[in-house]
């Protein structure tokens, strides 16, 4: 069982930036494709960043230039630096990981939600 903590959320002005983080923990053989879900009041959750275990990146086109998805593997830890934060960026964000077994299956984990208000 793998289990993914989130940390960093909070609430900052239009033009202000956060740092999320998320570690996974619990009994890993491998950390593959990690990433940054987030879901805004009445709307469904929708992808906003991910990162492969060799570091390729996917962003959400309205993400693009302003948000930044890194991690560390050794730490199975993934980040997301959010720049130039809009009131449409506010939402819950959910880290995703997906956990490679020594039977060679994977399983797909999430955070419990880390909350990111936008004031205007």
């Amino acid at each position: 069982q793998v289990q993914l903590v989130e940390s960093g959320g909070g609430l900052v002005q239009a033009g202000g930036s956060l740092r999320l983080s998320c570690a996974a923990s619990g009994n890993i053989f491998r950390i593959d494709d990690m990433g940054w879900y987030r879901q805004a009041p009445g709307k469904q959750r929708e992808l906003v960043a991910t990162i492969s275990r060799g570091g390729s990146t996917k962003y959400t086109d309205s993400v693009k230039d302003r948000f930044t998805i890194s991690r560390d593997n050794a730490k199975n830890a993934v980040y997301l630096q959010m720049n130039s934060l809009k009131p449409e960026d506010t939402a819950v964000y959910y880290c995703n990981a997906y956990h490679a077994t020594v039977w060679r299956t994977s399983h797909e984990y999430w955070g419990q939600g880390t909350q990111v208000t936008v004031s205007s």
